[in-house]
């Protein structure tokens, strides 16, 4: 049996396919917002695995400032994979969340704050009681500008969660792969399904990068 907390190599991850996973057309809870672009030229995209995705989602959709969210999977082999596929941990992927946002209204920094808080990113492949390398922490970056901010806030939280009993970071920080769109019943699924489980759960540590951004840009407003 495969050791899902084991990364697959390429060679001998499953082989995927050639046809998408078909999209619905609009977000269930930012109304008329689509999950798929091109996207206003005014927004920024970010993505992040920090556990089940159905939580993540959620946690960045309720973000003032965020455009729109999809769920998908990223960072591994298999083109096109299934839910069923990633869950072997023969595909390499990572659970993740696709994050659109209006950088006028809220900051990467601002993004990263509720990364970083929302999941424990000292557990290597898991989160919680759900094992395995599609559950691992990983910030995947756009350009340099969010490289730098997702290297500083880890060195920053790192210290926070020292100091408070906790182990090393495992948070991947890699250039953005390519994201495939996960099914359509996993979009905003604990929308759809309130009632629905989700292991995800922060630390309870405090990243203090968002509160210092959003108060800098507050104090130059007035």
């Amino acid at each position: 049996m495969f050791e899902k907390t084991r990364m697959v190599s390429a060679a001998d991850a499953l082989k995927g396919r050639a046809e998408k996973m078909p999209v619905p057309a609009v977000h269930h809870v930012l109304k008329g917002a689509p999950l798929e672009g091109p996207f206003p030229s005014n927004t920024r995209t970010a993505l992040f695995g920090l556990g089940c995705f159905w939580g993540a989602e959620k946690k960045f959709w309720q973000v003032p400032g965020v455009y729109t969210t999809a769920v998908g999977y990223a960072a591994g082999h298999t083109p096109n994979p299934t839910y069923r596929e990633v869950c072997t941990g023969l595909t390499g992927h990572n659970e993740v969340v696709l994050v659109v946002f209006d950088p006028a209204k809220v900051s990467y920094d601002d993004l990263l704050k509720t990364f970083w808080e929302s999941h424990n990113p000292t557990q290597g492949m898991r989160q919680g009681n759900d094992v395995g390398t599609q559950y691992r922490s990983g910030i995947y970056y756009y350009d340099e500008e969010q490289r730098a901010a997702a290297e500083r806030t880890r060195d920053e939280y790192q210290r926070a969660l020292t100091k408070a009993g906790y182990g090393a970071v495992t948070t991947e920080i890699l250039p953005a792969p390519e994201f495939y769109y996960a099914e359509d019943y996993h979009q905003q699924y604990l929308s759809k399904n309130p009632d629905g489980y989700c292991g995800l759960g922060g630390t309870g540590v405090a990243c203090q990068t968002g509160i210092a951004v959003s108060a800098t840009t507050s104090s130059s407003k007035h």
